[in-house]
């Protein structure tokens, strides 16, 4: 392929008058994340849905590292999962559960990342994915929360 944009004159190149140039971009691609029917699948871990989730809300890449429930910040808007294991708890359905406890270790996380971020926009944007919000719509609606429910908010791309 480099020699075909290098402009090598070989093969289909000679034929159809090819002078070069151009590019190419490598990927590296993931696990899937969904089966057959569109769940996540049960074997995946938090840093390949975390890269899911990522890529889905921002387009962009996670460079992210999988020890907190915090992905990162994108613009003033923050980004949180929780899933199987990233708070410590590895039942299937432990630490899956948005509750005051798991927005403070969300936020603190937050903040060691980025204080100077949080002290100069106290009021920040977070979109959560859990399985489960036990927050009220008044509390999500006054600490800027968006929740997107998993598995049913995490879109699969086609």
């Amino acid at each position: 392929m480099q020699k075909v944009i290098n402009g090598e004159q070989g093969g289909v190149s000679k034929s159809v008058g090819w002078q070069g140039g151009g590019g190419f971009r490598f990927y590296r691609l993931g696990p899937p994340v969904f089966d057959a029917e569109g769940h996540i699948r049960q074997d995946i871990r938090f840093p390949v849905l975390a890269a899911h989730v990522w890529f889905s809300e921002t387009s962009r890449p996670w460079d992210g590292n999988a020890s907190t429930p915090f992905l990162g910040l994108h613009g003033d808007q923050a980004f949180a999962l929780l899933y199987n294991g990233i708070l410590g708890d590895k039942r299937p359905g432990a630490g899956n559960v948005l509750t005051r406890a798991t927005l403070a270790l969300i936020r603190e996380a937050i903040a060691q990342a980025h204080p100077a971020f949080v002290a100069e926009n106290p009021a920040y944007p977070i979109t959560i994915y859990g399985e489960q919000s036990r927050l009220t719509p008044a509390t999500l609606d006054r600490e800027h929360i968006t929740f997107k429910q998993t598995p049913y908010d995490i879109k699969a791309r086609a």
